[in-house]
């Protein structure tokens, strides 16, 4: 699981006793990574266009004359298709992470690193940047053969539109990043005159140099260095994960050898030894020398490799997915999958289909309003009339919908207790409103309870024409002064 580890061995010194300076850090070395193609490939590129057509969209589809989705900050609502969610619905957000966490879990325990390899915004980004490097560049040759050379017109010119492209990608990605709490559209008329908010302003230019930098500059860098996940995913490996792996007992000894010569004759294994699948990797890795944690399951390896394999006339599968114990013990597919699916990966599985269900089931089932009852700190309790005691309350009704929702209100737990307030109101489209409420009770009732606090129970339900009902009771205390 760890990199090759670098000795630090002194420095003899000089005759002059002064040492040589030794870094502790080993200067990145850069990587130009080959253009691949095959079924992995395709995978991953699939991927780059359903996530990227999902998050450059989704600001642009309308839905109830409003974004599909929009997180209102300014007015704490968020719309996310029919949804409508305020910040008391908290909970939602903490059960999305959740299934998060365990998809991540069960993902990593059945195959690796999944997600880094196929569906990590790093790595999709980075093969947005990559393929326009390619274009403007070339491939890794013409690359690595330009950088070395001179700095010449074609050279910089090259580099200039590479860095203006990467640019405008970042940028757009910022801008479509903040059109997911303003309206893009409303955004897209004020770009024409710049005219962005101060906030927007930082987003767009944060969101954007972030992307290129990362993308652009950082690259495999974020993915061995910055980001947690290579460094606790071995808490999450086992035996049998299904891993990127290397075939040593059929590829050793490796080494060159014409296309038509029997490799068993010349006592060689399959590998060629063509280095093709270091070339590939975006992380630099070689996957000859076993698992390791800056290997990103992207299967870049395993594409090239088994075109080179076709091309040897070999087998393909010198590089595959496979389990450790599968290499060891000499499974087949059936045997490895069997073990794939153990207790492990079914406990997670049925978690995660538990909290799903609970999920989905919570936000079909959830009520269209939402109900918050405040006493009013500045009166608790006082006699009005002929001898009533009356309560004030301020009732917070948020409307779920976008749609206008008339209420009405009643009181329990308290025999003879009256709204005196109008017990039925309207509540606009996805709208907040305070309500201020009394409550009172007779004489007679305030004497049978008795001075204290009683509890009292408010009852709205919605007023539908179609005989549709929604209802909510919170709770509250009523006080009797003595």
């Amino acid at each position: 699981m760890s990199g090759p580890v670098i000795p630090i061995v002194p420095a003899p010194a000089d005759g002059d006793g002064e040492g040589e300076t030794v870094w502790l850090y080993e200067k990145r070395t850069q990587i130009y990574p080959r253009s691949v193609k095959g079924w992995f490939a395709s995978w991953r590129w699939t991927l780059v266009w359903i996530t990227q057509l999902v998050f450059y969209g989704l600001p642009w589809l309308s839905w109830n004359n409003r974004p599909a989705v929009l997180f209102n900050l300014e007015a704490r609502r968020f719309y996310i298709f029919d949804l409508v969610l305020y910040p008391q619905d908290f909970i939602y957000l903490t059960a999305l992470l959740i299934i998060c966490a365990y998809s991540l879990f069960l993902f990593t325990a059945v195959a690796g690193r999944l997600w880094c390899g196929f569906a990590c915004p790093q790595t999709v980004y980075t093969e947005i940047f990559l393929w326009v490097e390619r274009h403007i560049e070339g491939d890794r040759m013409a690359r690595m053969k330009r950088d070395a050379g001179p700095r010449t017109f074609d050279r910089v010119w090259r580099k200039g539109a590479k860095h203006a492209a990467w640019l405008a990608i970042g940028i757009y990605t910022g801008f479509t990043f903040v059109g997911y709490f303003t309206p893009i559209r409303t955004l897209w008329a004020e770009s024409f005159t710049m005219s962005f908010g101060p906030w927007e302003w930082f987003w767009v230019l944060f969101y954007g140099f972030a992307t290129y930098g990362n993308a652009g500059w950082l690259r495999e860098q974020v993915c061995l260095y910055m980001c947690p996940y290579a460094r606790f995913q071995s808490a999450m490996f086992d035996h049998d994960t299904m891993i990127v792996s290397y075939d040593p007992q059929r590829g050793e000894p490796r080494g060159s050898r014409p296309r038509s010569a029997d490799p068993r004759a010349l006592g060689k294994g399959d590998c060629i030894d063509c280095t093709l699948c270091v070339q590939v990797c975006p992380t630099g890795i070689d996957i000859r020398q076993g698992l390791q944690y800056a290997c990103i399951g992207c299967a870049a390896c395993i594409d090239v490799c088994n075109d080179v394999m076709d091309k040897m006339k070999y087998p393909q599968g010198l590089i595959r997915f496979a389990t450790q114990n599968g290499l060891a013990k000499g499974f087949d597919a059936k045997q490895t999958l069997r073990r794939v699916f153990r207790a492990r990966v079914l406990i997670y599985t049925a978690v995660l289909l538990f909290i799903c269900t609970a999920f989905i089931t919570s936000l079909a089932l959830r009520n269209p309003f939402r109900v918050d009852v405040v006493r009013d700190r500045g009166t608790l309790a006082r006699m009005v009339g002929e001898g009533q005691i009356e309560n004030v309350y301020r009732l917070q009704v948020m409307n779920a919908t976008e749609s206008v929702q008339r209420f009405r209100l009643k009181v329990e737990g308290i025999a003879g207790a009256t709204v005196s307030s109008r017990p039925d109101f309207e509540v606009g489209p996805a709208e907040a409103r305070w309500l201020p409420v009394s409550v009172l009770i007779s004489p007679e009732t305030a004497s049978r309870l008795g001075p204290g606090v009683h509890p009292l129970h408010f009852e709205i339900e919605t007023v539908d024409a179609d005989g549709d009902k929604s209802e909510v009771k919170e709770k509250s205390t009523f006080v009797v002064p003595r």
